[in-house]
């Protein structure tokens, strides 16, 4: 029994000696708030009893869904769709000088000059050729002697233009800049420069059809002006040399294109990042 309780006491000494110590308290007991504290509470607005709340259900065949935008989802014809893909692979993809020059219009102010001395010297209408053809061979059953003059009018066609420029008949050249296939058009700016025959690119082939009673036109040229319009033509001349003919060297190193898409732009930041973090953790 001795023996009992001596084993006891050594087991009770050791798990006495092996405990840990107590942590001390380094700050002051808080003592606890008397009442819980109550937070502020929103005020409702008054409502006016006289409007009636009317939720609505925009479930499946409920009531009419919100206007949103739907031209994600609209099956746009097929050259709507053929011309922006059009447009974005030329701002994906490198365009040679060549090319990349004819994004390069004239600006409006003097386009809308030079459209104004244009339509002075439209060609005639179909309608105008048969009633001056019907005038003359009246004339000439009569027995009279029919005088024409010259008609003073900007010339167009193509082979045309091209056959005045290398005459150097040509005082002014006005070419398209959507014409397609660009092909047709692509050595122009080249012959007029060598040639030192102002020459400029403005926007719309249809507008320069509508100016020769065309659906479109490629290009058309001023041979020759009235007295009247020389000083009004020498001015856009001077305006468009300076532009154009004086800046060919410029725009014939300028290549187009490469920009990236939102898409690409935003993986392009995020490797920038990346890297910059990376950069970082090594310093």
């Amino acid at each position: 029994m001795t023996l009992v309780l001596v084993l006891i006491v050594l087991l009770a000494r050791t798990l006495y000696l092996h405990q840990p110590p107590a942590k001390k308290s380094t700050g002051k007991k808080v003592a606890p708030a008397p009442y819980p504290v109550k937070g502020k509470t929103a005020t409702k607005a008054p409502s006016n009893p006289l409007i009636e709340k009317r939720s609505r259900n925009f479930g499946v065949g409920q009531d009419i869904q919100p206007k949103r935008d739907l031209s994600r989802f609209v099956k746009w014809p097929e050259y709507v769709r053929l011309q922006r893909q059009k447009k974005i692979l030329n701002q994906r993809l490198k365009v040679p000088p060549s090319i990349n020059q004819f994004t390069k219009v004239l600006d409006k102010n003097t386009a809308t000059q030079l459209f104004k001395l244009a339509a002075k010297y439209r060609p005639e209408t179909v309608a105008e050729k048969k009633e001056r053809l019907r005038t003359a061979a009246a004339a000439k059953a009569e027995g009279k002697k029919v005088e024409t003059e010259k008609p003073t009018v900007v010339k167009y066609g193509l082979n045309h233009i091209v056959a005045l420029i290398e005459a150097k008949k040509a005082q002014l050249v006005v070419i398209a800049d959507d014409v397609d296939p660009i092909e047709l058009v692509l050595y122009l700016p080249a012959l007029c420069r060598k040639m030192d025959i102002p020459y400029c690119i403005v926007k719309g082939k249809a507008r320069l059809g509508t100016l020769v009673h065309k659906k479109t036109a490629t290009a058309f040229a001023f041979t020759e002006v009235k007295d009247a319009d020389k000083s009004e033509l020498s001015a856009v001349v001077s305006a468009i040399k300076s532009n154009y003919n004086e800046k060919f060297e410029e725009h014939r190193r300028q290549w187009g294109g490469g920009l990236r898409g939102p898409k690409s732009e935003a993986m392009m930041g995020k490797r920038a990042a990346l890297a910059a973090k990376e950069i970082a953790a090594r310093q």
